[in-house]
């Protein structure tokens, strides 16, 4: 496990300076079965010790409850680290499996005087839009964004899940500091789009799940079998049926790789996606998600490993044969209106 504190980026060419790793807080409260709580709270501040700044979560996790969760942490440390925070997806309070989508200008300015309540702060340094209510014009929800900045309440906006003619038309009315969408060796299909975009706007990239919600670590194969209950992975197709046996053989030449170089599989994937910087010229950080602190020590010494050309070869073909959606719903990303 590494100690050395990670390197550091501008988050765009506006943005703040950040690790060149984050860190997802969702699974510390929600989403991914029962936690321990001060193993988490442990955890965020073995991230802060090892240079990781971004901490990254939303009001959804939880309905608000992980936002409270790292208010302490961020309390105390507010002036080392940068906080984002999203709004835009609504929870159904009768089917915790349901999502619905509103960006209505009302609904944002009451979603930001929560988080900003729930967090305990008085400004979010970065706000996401979540996900996209296609009935709302991406400019009318961005203008409303940039009202918060002008009203000091946020300093700097991303979105989440859009294509590369949305960050484009939201670009316009606004600086669009970061984008947020799922890239990983099994998920590239931003790279055909919104990453391009994103490099020339100078729009930095922050992946979600680079490691496949724990798939490319290994640590399950199959979720219906393997994880508990309340663990949103379950409802995934990607990971139960058929579709987990082929996409577990995938792994094979990320295994083998990381036996080669005595490294674990989450670290390959993680590098992969790091390394995703040079190749399409913009900053790139990763937020893996962790609750552990083991885990965070062995997300960040990832950032110190840099794969040769063969052996990224070697992990080119794998996303063209995943199997299964990364959503039971499409339309939920931003692949579907590409």
């Amino acid at each position: 496990m590494s100690t050395e504190k990670i390197a550091k980026v501008q988050l765009g060419a506006e943005g703040p300076e950040v690790g060149v790793q984050g860190l997802g807080c969702m699974g510390m409260s929600f989403g991914y079965g029962p936690t321990d709580a001060d193993e988490a709270r442990a955890t965020l501040e073995r991230a802060l010790e090892l240079g990781v700044t971004l901490y990254d979560t939303a009001d959804m996790y939880g309905a608000g409850e992980n936002e409270k969760f790292i208010a302490p942490f961020i309390q105390e440390h507010r002036d080392e680290l940068v906080l984002a925070t999203k709004f835009g997806i609504v929870l159904d309070p009768d089917d915790p499996a349901k999502r619905g989508i509103n960006n209505d200008p009302a609904y944002i300015r009451k979603c930001i005087e929560g988080s900003l309540s729930r967090l305990g702060v008085d400004v979010i340094d970065l706000y996401y839009m979540h996900r996209r209510d296609v009935n709302v014009p991406i400019e009318e929800t961005v203008g409303v964004m940039a009202e918060l900045v002008a009203e000091g309440k946020v300093k700097h906006l991303g979105l989440s899940e859009v294509t590369g003619p949305e960050l484009e038309a939201a670009h316009a009315v606004h600086p669009i500091t970061a984008v947020q969408s799922e890239w990983s060796i099994f998920s590239r299909d931003v790279e055909a789009a919104v990453v391009p975009t994103a490099a020339r706007l100078g729009t930095a990239f922050v992946p979600y799940s680079p490691l496949g919600r724990g798939f490319l670590t290994g640590s399950f194969t199959n979720a219906a079998s393997e994880l508990t209950e309340g663990d949103n992975r379950r409802h995934m197709p990607r990971f139960t049926g058929d579709n987990a046996a082929a996409n577990a053989a995938l792994l094979e030449p990320v295994r083998a790789l990381a036996e080669s170089r005595g490294v674990s599989l989450g670290q390959v994937a993680l590098a992969w996606v790091q390394q995703r910087a040079q190749v399409h010229g913009l900053a790139v950080v990763p937020i893996p998600g962790t609750r552990k602190r083991s885990r965070i020590e062995e997300n960040t010494g990832a950032t110190h490993l840099v794969l040769t050309e063969s052996e990224l070869e070697l992990l080119e073909p794998i996303a063209g044969q995943v199997a299964g959606g990364r959503y039971a719903d499409m339309s939920f990303a931003s692949a579907g209106r590409e």
